[in-house]
């Protein structure tokens, strides 16, 4: 039965699907991962294809300085036309119209200024890339290319000294290399920025998919939180290792909860129901020996034999009373788990005690005892001879005084029985099943109730079990179960 609900003062958890979420949270980590991974790819493939470009250019800008510098012409031999013709075919000389052209040549003395070169005057492009080199000679003797900027444009240069003294310069231009590398920079930018956009979709997407049970723990959570303790985690349909192992360890935790809920609310029942039994059963003998001192102090007791039956009415009001509180006394030592003090027990013998009291008692009864010999136990004597007197007891109580009674006594399968059975009225069904319970009472007969409760919680404290067999008109059989140790 689902227990009703409770109104919870506490909050009832919020779906956050923003930035504070787990769900954002790993999103913005995994786009940030992978923002990293492509800014430090694209640095480094950047990197690398300037450095591949830069060094075609300086290759090609030192085979043609070591081709002049093998060739050892002077500047007079240049003005030939066939050297010329060689210079201008391997080098390349500038066009005069072009404000940025690809290559760049120019000829200049030892003092750096442009000369003429085959009777042509040096044009504004030549001078400019003369002036760009602070120092001809230093450039024509370092192994690498320089950077220079001439009319605002990139170029790598370099030199070589003719045999005459004079410097020869020439340079290629780097624009192009810089516009390939921002173009692939954009294409990489954008590429990426897509390749981002696409992750955190499917980021989200997944990570969604993947939050669902824990969202169902939230929802679980919640309705347990308003008092439906019944409620349990599903289960997914892919579930991951981890979040399949929360759920069986919250509904475990779940399982627990609730059975510690239903255990203390039957436990309070039970405790109101016992206070109640408890305070009905003191009431009787306390009314009758106050209505008996009201009697004796109004004087209407005057018979000697009328006072003689009232003191004696209040005595066993009274030793009701005490047996009453000694066997509520018994049962509160017995829900605190005393530890009983164990040692070798002749249960046989207890048996037999216990038979030879049932037969002083009520010597018109039939009692058959199978316990001959000995049989040891380690169990705590006071204890078991409760147990047996409380067995003799109820049958002595709620079964006519001419009903045979068989007391049994065995060792099997590691444990031993002990039966009492009756050839009384039995019980019906639904009293069986309440038999142990505190102050439950049939029409047998009088009694407190409390003693197969005894019975039940001695049993118990010694590890073992009790067991009642039963029906109407065919008596009532207790067997006791105890562990041989």
């Amino acid at each position: 039965m689902r227990p009703p609900a409770r109104s919870s003062s506490l909050p009832r958890p919020r779906r956050r699907h923003g930035v504070h979420s787990l769900r954002g949270q790993l999103t913005l980590a995994n786009v940030a991962l992978l923002a990293l991974g492509i800014v430090t790819a694209t640095a480094v493939s950047l990197m690398g294809m300037r450095h591949y470009l830069l060094d075609q250019v300086d290759t090609q800008l030192v085979k043609t300085r070591e081709s002049l510098g093998v060739s050892r012409l002077t500047m007079t031999q240049i003005d030939s036309l066939t050297a010329l013709t060689f210079v201008r075919d391997r080098i390349g000389p500038a066009v005069d119209g072009s404000p940025k052209p690809d290559s760049l040549f120019a000829a200049v003395d030892r003092r750096g200024r442009a000369v003429e070169v085959a009777g042509f005057e040096p044009t504004d492009t030549q001078r400019a890339f003369a002036a760009a080199v602070d120092d001809p000679g230093a450039l024509a003797h370092d192994d690498d290319p320089q950077d220079i900027t001439v009319h605002g444009a990139d170029y790598r240069a370099t030199g070589a000294r003719l045999a005459d003294g004079t410097y020869v310069l020439f340079a290629t231009s780097t624009d192009g290399l810089h516009k390939g590398i921002a173009k692939a920079l954009k294409l990489d930018l954008t590429v990426g920025t897509l390749l981002l956009a696409l992750l955190a979709c499917l980021t989200m997407f997944s990570v969604r998919r993947r939050m669902l049970p824990l969202e169902a723990m939230v929802e679980t959570s919640s309705a347990i939180a308003d008092g439906d303790l019944t409620r349990r985690v599903p289960s997914s349909h892919r579930p991951t290792q981890e979040v399949e192992q929360l759920r069986l360890a919250l509904n475990s935790m779940l399982q627990q909860v609730e059975s510690a809920h239903r255990t203390r609310e039957r436990s309070t029942a039970q405790l109101r129901r016992f206070v109640g039994d408890a305070s009905h059963e003191l009431r009787t003998p306390l009314a009758a020996i106050r209505g008996y001192l009201q009697l004796y102090d109004k004087g209407m007791l005057t018979d000697p034999v009328e006072r003689r039956r009232a003191w004696d009415r209040m005595n066993g009001e009274a030793d009701r009373m005490g047996r009453l509180v000694d066997e509520l006394l018994t049962l509160a030592r017995l829900d605190q788990r005393p530890e009983l003090r164990f040692r070798s027990v002749d249960l046989s013998r207890l048996v037999r005690d216990a038979a030879e009291d049932l037969r002083a008692q009520q010597p018109g009864r039939p009692v058959t005892v199978d316990a001959d010999g000995t049989l040891l136990v380690q169990a705590d004597e006071s204890g078991l001879r409760q147990v047996l007197g409380n067995l003799v007891g109820n049958v002595r109580t709620h079964t006519p005084a001419d009903v045979p009674v068989r007391i049994g006594l065995e060792r099997a399968d590691g444990v031993v029985r002990l039966c009492v059975a009756d050839k009384g009225p039995g019980l019906a069904e639904e009293d069986a099943t309440r038999v142990f319970d505190r102050f439950f009472r049939t029409g047998r007969g009088a009694g407190s109730g409390l003693g197969m409760a005894i019975v039940h919680g001695v049993v118990t404290a010694h590890g073992g079990g009790v067991a009642v067999r039963t029906a109407p008109g065919e008596g009532l059989d207790v067997t006791v179960t105890l562990p041989v140790r």
